[in-house]
């Protein structure tokens, strides 16, 4: 299979036209005060999720956010219970909680991963935890729920019956509902393509994750050509690199993900605005994941030609 190289930031700029342009017991520094900022111009919504902090309390993790000069950031995981930021069993308090920290930042939340649902009880369970989920969203002013599908075929089509039960209730609170590449049913384009046409709602849709492409199929499957099949579809996007045989924990730009050709292929499908969430970066110390979260800010700048 073919390879694509990925292109350094001169190259890019050359490409440019071409390519169509909650855990209480925190002791870390206070948090910002005043307004959150207001958003930056342009189409894209530029951020990151917390998972490089997942060792450290949320709020560690979006004080180097919004210190590396994100203006957005992605709910994921965390040092807490669940190891989620917002579960179903967040409590509204603790969702709202979570809105005021990100205000105090100046940060944006366009993303939160949504973990499990209890489908393999019922699918009454399923709908109800999810329901809970979309609640804590909402309060948290989160934009959109991330999903990782389901790993057990027999359980897919009660996993997307409980979703399409839940996607006008989400519209109604303003969240949107998504699912992303992550492996069993739901690995590649196609797949995904396939489960979002079987819920057939609006309001449900792909957030696409190029270093997913790569790592479910060991490597075989280049996401800037599996992108064609999403055309229509992608509403976000996990901006994660990948280097073999089995690694995502790669700063954006350090792998082998095209991401110029990647972007330049869902722009030609429809996905020309939304959210662009770095998701990994090469592991370390504090002080090394904020200079990496920097790195990776700047790459993705430079990819859009827009500032976070």
């Amino acid at each position: 299979m073919k390879t694509i190289n990925p292109i350094t930031r001169r190259q890019f700029f050359g490409l440019t036209l071409a390519a169509g342009a909650a855990a209480i017991g925190f002791r870390g520094r206070p948090a910002r005060a005043g307004p959150a900022a207001p958003p930056p111009a342009g189409p894209w919504q530029i951020g990151c999720y917390t998972r490089p902090w997942a060792g450290e309390d949320w709020r560690v993790a979006m004080d180097a956010i919004a210190e590396a000069g994100f203006k957005h950031v992605g709910l994921m995981t965390t040092k807490a219970k669940g190891g989620l930021i917002i579960s179903p069993s967040t409590t509204p308090e603790e969702a709202r909680q979570v809105a005021e920290e990100a205000r105090k930042r100046g940060l944006g939340i366009p993303s939160v991963w949504g973990g499990n649902i209890p489908v393999n009880q019922s699918l009454e369970a399923a709908i109800e935890a999810l329901k809970k989920l979309i609640d804590n969203c909402a309060a948290a002013g989160a934009a959109n729920v991330l999903m990782g599908g389901v790993g057990d075929p027999k359980l897919e089509p009660t996993y997307y019956k409980a979703i399409a039960e839940c996607c006008d209730y989400a519209a109604g609170k303003n969240v949107g509902i998504s699912v992303k590449p992550h492996g069993g049913t739901n690995s590649t384009g196609p797949q995904c393509r396939k489960v979002i046409e079987q819920v057939g709602h609006k309001n449900f849709r792909l957030w696409y994750d190029p270093g997913n492409i790569f790592y479910y199929s060991d490597g075989k499957l280049d996401p800037a050509d599996d992108a064609a099949a999403v055309d229509g579809i992608v509403v976000g996007m996990s901006v994660k690199d990948f280097l073999p045989p089995k690694r995502v924990d790669v700063t954006p730009g350090t792998g082998k993900v095209n991401f110029a050709a990647v972007l330049a292929r869902l722009k030609q499908g429809g996905f020309t605005g939304g959210a662009l969430v770095i998701e990994c970066l090469a592991p370390g110390d504090l002080p090394a994941t904020l200079a990496e979260a920097r790195k990776a800010r700047k790459f993705v700048e430079e990819l859009t030609g827009q500032k976070a």
